[in-house]
Formats: C-alpha cells, sequence, structure tokens
C-alpha cells in the first residue's frame, strides 16, 4: 500500500501568487517527490504504485518504523523492478508492521 502527497500543478490558469507559493515551497525542500509505502505482510515483494515514478527512477527509503529499520538494515531489501508509474520492492516475509517514507528522483 502506498500513498503519496500532491501539491496543486501549475498550469496555465496559475496566478502569480500561486506561482510563487510553488517556486518558494521548492525553495523549502517540498518537491512533491515523497510517498509512505508499507510493505505487504507474509510476502516476498511488495508493488508500489506512484505517478511520478519511471524506469529510471532512483527511489530512496527511510524506515519509520523499528521493524523497518531493522529491514533496512538487514541489507535484504532492493528495489527489484521500475516501470513507468510502478516499482517493485523485494524484502524478507515478515509479520511486522514496516512503513518507510520514500523519495522519488527523476
Amino acid at each position: 500500500m502506498a500513498t503519496t502527497i500532491s501539491f496543486q500543478p501549475i498550469t496555465e490558469y496559475t496566478t502569480p501568487f500561486e506561482l510563487a507559493t510553488a517556486f518558494n515551497n521548492l525553495l523549502a525542500g517540498k518537491s512533491n517527490n515523497v510517498g509512505t509505502v508499507t510493505l505487504t505482510n507474509s510476502a516476498t515483494s511488495t508493488a508500489v504504485s506512484d505517478y511520478r515514478v519511471g524506469p529510471e527512477s532512483a527511489i530512496l527509503f527511510m524506515p519509520t518504523t523499528s521493524h523497518a529499520a531493522t529491514e533496512l538494515a538487514g541489507g535484504g531489501m532492493y528495489v527489484s523492478a521500475r516501470a513507468s508509474n510502478s516499482f517493485t520492492i523485494t524484502h524478507s516475509s515478515a509479520t511486522t508492521s514496516r512503513i518507510f517514507t520514500y523519495v522519488v528522483v527523476g
């Protein structure tokens, strides 16, 4: 399961105030490329749908639960596939809640 945080897109109808707000948010690190994923319990892979992902994207993880930190430190979790609008995480099978924030670059 994945969730994303989305900001207002810039269009031809964007006002100067909205454009300045978007630009200032970007300068403050709010670049609209962050999501949350919970690894699938009792499985060895988790598929994530995210419209910002492409075949060449880099996906970076930050654990937000102790079980997620243990999973990442174990060295067996990795992105095993990337495609337009999705990626797959390969990981160990467990029944604990392993929640990560992820960043999509590119």
